[in-house]
């Protein structure tokens, strides 16, 4: 396929999008049309573009201009005078695989997509970015603050963030200075100057205790359980059957001699009276303010609380006042807060299958008058008015009355919407874009990665019901049309996205896919195609991942065996040099005892310019935890192997 950009046709239109159709000449009239992009509108990496088959024959473009509603512009900014709050973090697909950057408020990159994955900037003006799998800190000038290096960063909170590393959990300030040394097992975040802690103590058992923001251990570690501070007082366990509310220096307030208590909201605390027994509410003071009568009961929040009263762990949600009231009657399969008095009453949408999710109407908190029985399947909480939800097509806000909200945009896919500054962000269909407040759509993420001319591969989808999503590849600029379309066809069925998911209502599982360019170089593309099958009901789903290696020019795919001499033992000294990694590298200690018995002729693999990596699937050599199971073996160690004049090995030398 060729691509045509079409640039100078939007010159002069205010950026107006295009709307093309392509049609060939089949000797009688212009009666073929040219499939293009699934969009009705296209725009890939600001290019506008129409594609035609790399044959010979006369080609039409028809095309109509869609004006779009004016922006607000904010004033032009110099990079160093980018806030934070002007940038936000977003995906871009290349060559290299998803990277993150930032843009500002009218789409333009403010920060070069160079990260695994970017957060928003915090109020501090730091953002948390990860690359190589370790997390550090930029500015929103994009240098760097806190160099990545550690396995996890916490947001700050109250001048404090936790990080942790192979040491253990430590708290950092904000110019990324450690405050103490030492280490911990656990460390939470900063709640009104306090920090809850763990070590493990001599007798191998966890105890709890508070650091300051200095890093001082104010309060030891002699808590069995230990919750954060809120208004003054958190919920420590002294011992069994022991429970106490203690002031920020450990001062006991109260305490409560039952088998559980839980962590207050609303003066009021969840307790059981007997062990494994029905719960009730205590008030502060320890007086019984609601018997014990429930099989679940969560913190109180806003004057509620959810509790549930279905025995055998059954689901008969409802919702409660302080005087043990129900506001909400408890039948529900779920029940959730959503603030702004505001709630969500969940039942099951296949009443035999209830793990497969629940429709949501929205009520009133304070009456429990239903609002809205328009059928959402995902709701999130309230923020000024208004809350993300989705149902069976479009993702879109809610105003507190349950309908659908004025606030644009409403988008086609499941997902979220939030606002980031003075714009909203659409996570849907794990895709991400950004709209203004007015619904214009100021970014979105690319569908298609530049190779190098005439080479590209355009995202496509494919979602034939809810439970089912593959974006999957099309390679563009393969000479030959038969060639590409064969190359095509065999990319579609290997990433699953035809005939499967198309039975919504007896499909048993749900299912997601998705591709990344993994390496380019020369003639040879390599593309990782993912994808995580979950069984309805089932402990966790299984992880797929697939790489293939396509020549640009000819159009095949390489299996292992290709990348050797014809005869050579490869097999035997792969297996050799992967049993050697795991008998001789301690990370490779997860791997099951006596399970590897070495690798097949056909071997799961891919490559790069400088060596050969051999994978596993889950469970195969190891735990389920361990993920694929990856050796790195560089070409040096093999060389004598290699086919070197081999037209694998040629596509990329």
């Amino acid at each position: 396929m060729l691509r045509i950009k079409l640039n100078e046709l939007a010159k002069g239109t205010d950026n107006s999008l295009v709307q093309t159709e392509v049609w060939r000449w089949d000797g009688i009239g212009w009666n073929e049309c040219i499939p293009q992009q699934e969009e009705d509108f296209i725009r890939a990496d600001d290019d506008l573009f129409v594609t035609i088959p790399a044959e010979a024959g006369l080609y039409r473009v028809d095309y109509s201009k869609k004006p779009v509603e004016a922006l607000y512009f904010l004033p032009e900014l110099d990079d160093s005078e980018l806030r934070a709050d002007l940038l936000h973090p977003a995906p871009f697909k290349l060559k290299e695989g998803t990277r993150w950057g930032y843009i500002d408020n009218v789409g333009r990159t403010g920060i070069e997509p160079r990260y695994e994955y970017a957060e928003d900037f915090q109020e501090n003006g730091l953002a948390i970015v990860q690359r190589n799998d370790k997390s550090g800190l930029i500015d929103s000038s994009g240098r760097e603050k806190v160099r990545p290096a550690y396995s996890f960063i916490a947001p700050f909170s109250e001048g404090r963030a936790v990080v942790s590393d192979a040491k253990g959990y430590t708290l950092i300030d904000e110019r990324g200075k450690q405050v103490t040394a030492a280490r911990y097992d656990y460390l939470n975040s900063l709640h009104e100057g306090r920090a809850m802690f763990s070590k493990q103590s001599t007798t191998g058992t966890s105890r709890y205790g508070y650091l300051d923001a200095q890093g001082k251990e104010v309060l030891p570690a002699v808590y069995e359980d230990a919750s954060d501070f809120m208004n003054g007082t958190a919920l420590v366990k002294l011992g069994d059957r022991e429970f106490a509310l203690i002031d920020p220096q450990g001062t006991v307030l109260h305490t409560y001699k039952y088998p559980f208590v839980g962590y207050p909201g609303d003066g009021l605390l969840a307790y059981q009276a007997t062990e494994n027994g029905k719960y009730g509410y205590l008030r502060i003071d320890g007086s019984i303010a609601i018997e014990p009568q429930y099989t679940a009961a969560l913190p109180f929040s806003a004057g509620r609380a959810v509790i549930n009263t279905a025995e055998n762990y059954g689901n008969a949600y409802g919702l409660i006042d302080k005087q043990g009231k129900l506001v909400v009657p408890a039948q529900y399969y779920e029940v959730q807060q959503l603030g702004e008095d505001r709630v969500a009453l969940g039942t099951p949408v296949y009443p035999d299958q209830p793990y497969r999710g629940s429709r949501y109407a929205i009520a009133d908190a304070v009456t429990g008058r239903i609002l809205s029985t328009h059928p959402l399947l995902g709701v999130n909480n309230y923020q000024n008015g208004l809350a993300s939800v989705f149902d069976a097509t479009d993702t879109y806000f809610i105003d507190k009355s349950g309908k659908k909200a004025a606030q644009p945009p409403v988008i086609a896919g499941s997902g979220t919407l939030s606002f980031s500054g003075s714009l909203i962000r659409a996570d849907v269909d794990q895709r991400t874009a950004y709209y203004d407040r007015r619904g214009n759509q100021v970014w979105r993420q690319n569908g298609v990665i530049t190779l190098r001319p005439p080479y590209s591969v355009l995202e496509k989808k494919y979602k034939p019901n809810r439970d089912y999503l593959v974006y999957y590849p099309v390679i563009e600029g393969i000479a030959n049309s038969e060639v590409s379309r064969e190359v095509n066809d065999k990319l579609r069925s290997l990433s699953l996205a035809e005939g499967a998911g198309t039975g919504e209502g007896t499909q048993d599982y749900s299912y997601t896919g998705d591709f990344a360019v993994s390496f380019f170089r020369k003639n040879l593309l390599v593309l990782e195609l993912s994808g995580y099958k979950y069984p309805f009901g089932a402990a966790h789903g299984m992880p797929t991942r697939i790489y293939v290696h396509i020549n640009l020019r000819n159009g095949k795919f390489y299996a292992l065996r290709d990348l050797f001499k014809p005869g050579s033992k490869y097999v035997a000294k792969l297996s050799a040099i992967v049993g050697k990694q795991i008998a001789n590298d301690p990370q490779y200690s997860y791997v099951f005892p006596d399970t590897y018995k070495g690798i097949t002729a056909d071997q799961p693999f891919f490559v790069d310019e400088e060596a050969l990596y051999l994978y596993f699937a889950p469970y195969e050599i190891a735990p389920y935890a361990a993920g694929f199971p990856t050796f790195r073996i560089p070409y040096a160690e093999i060389m004598g192997l290699i086919s070197t004049e081999g037209e694998f090995w040629q596509s990329f030398h």
